[in-house]
């Protein structure tokens, strides 16, 4: 179980799921997202394991890395963090499109 409270928790699960997704290890993921070689597969279970909160411009690299923006991390709901990633990931058109649509219909 997750330590702190319920957005450390959010944020455990989130990294290990987006992780697990790509296939990287801890040690890879944390590498690639900067972080020194001897530390990354320790520091990034501890993230995951809910023992420690990554700071958020840690979280973005390792959102560059996972290819999932910043608030993937803090959605609680699996249809936002769902939602959240497709939109981050769709071109530049097409989330205009959808933002037109949506501003069309009153958002």
């Amino acid at each position: 179980m997750a330590r702190g409270g319920k957005k450390e928790a959010v944020v455990a699960i989130r990294l290990r799921e987006a992780r697990t997704v790509t296939g990287l290890s801890q040690r890879e993921l944390g590498v690639r997202a900067g972080l020194d070689p001897s530390v990354a597969s320790p520091r990034i279970n501890q993230y995951e394991q809910g023992k420690h909160t990554p700071d958020t411009s840690t979280l973005a690299k390792l959102g560059e890395v996972l290819d999932v923006p910043v608030a993937y991390f803090f959605a609680s709901d699996d249809d936002l963090a769902f939602l959240i990633t497709t939109f981050h990931r769709l071109s530049s058109v097409r989330k205009r499109r959808i933002m037109g649509a949506l501003n069309q219909s009153g958002r």
